[in-house]
Formats: structure tokens, sequence, C-alpha cells
């Protein structure tokens, strides 16, 4: 007896996109611990200790979307070769200066979105709203992520539109 409203035909594409997603995660996870593990200089205490709420995020979607393609009734990517191979996000080099992690981090964070996007476009042509629902909360919490290491980036001076705050 299947649970599903989905045939494998329609699912199938939601399933390869998730995989996708898995490799990027995997890979992310590594980097972050790499970050944490390697900052260094003023930074070193906010950004340790931001790596590692990061990775500790990344670790629970990491098991998420696994168990997501297996509620899809499919075997999640589970081999690290596969990873390496799969992701769209590309091991770097380990040793570089925060500002360099946090950009780096944010390049990370496009190529997760992008494939998030992925995902949600077959998942909606499959109507698989429980992956809809699930990689949308993912989107809504990475963009959050993502302007809070971008804003720590700028300097006062770069307000995104001082016009809009003028106006308040």
């Amino acid at each position: 007896m299947s649970y599903l409203k989905m045939n494998d035909e329609e699912v199938l594409p939601v399933v390869v996109e998730m995989n996708i997603l898995l490799a990027d995660y995997h890979v992310y996870y590594q980097k972050l611990r790499s970050n944490h593990w390697n900052i260094v200089g003023r930074n070193f205490f906010d950004l340790h200790e931001k790596f590692e709420d990061m990775y500790n995020d990344a670790r629970i979607k990491i098991d998420e979307i696994a168990e997501r393609i297996l509620t899809l009734r499919y075997h999640p990517m589970s081999q690290m070769e596969d990873y390496l191979k799969s992701s769209t996000i590309k091991e770097k080099a380990v040793l570089k200066s925060d500002r360099a992690m946090v950009l780096e981090t944010l390049n990370d964070h496009k190529l997760l979105l992008e494939q998030m996007g992925k995902v949600m476009e077959k998942a909606e042509t499959a109507s698989d709203e429980g992956t809809a629902d699930l990689i949308g909360a993912y989107i809504r919490e990475l963009e959050k992520t993502s302007w809070m290491l971008e804003a720590w980036t700028k300097k006062p001076s770069e307000i995104a539109h001082p016009e809009s705050a003028e106006a308040i």
C-alpha cells in the first residue's frame, strides 16, 4: 500500500535533485567544520561560534533531506565519493582570512539556494507538497543567515537602501 499520492515517474526527478542537494549539504557541512577549526584573528570568537551553529544546522538538514528521500521510497546517496562528484559546492583552500571564509560561505549559500530552487520546481511539478514545504523553510532560513553574514562583511556606511531608512 502506498501512502504517497504520486507515482515513481513523478517523484524520480524530485529525488534526483534532492540527492544533489544532499551532496551539496555534505560538502557545505565539511567546509563549515573546516572554517570552525581554522578561524583565527580578532573575529575568532564570533565566527568560531557562528560556524559551529551553521554546521550543526547543516547536519540536521542532511538527515532531514535523506529521510525525505526515503519517505519518497528511494535511497539517498550515501558515499563521500558520490557527494564530491555530484555537489555543485566544491572544496577550497582551508587556510584563509575570516572575511574570505564568510564570502566563500555566502557563495555556497547562493549555490544551495539555486539547488533548492531546482528541487522546488520538480516538487511543484510532481505535486509533492511535503518536499516543497521542507525546502521552502530551508530557503527562508538560509536567506536570513545569508543576510546576516552579508551584513557582517559591510561597513556601517554601506546601507542597502538609505532612502528607505530616512522615510521612517
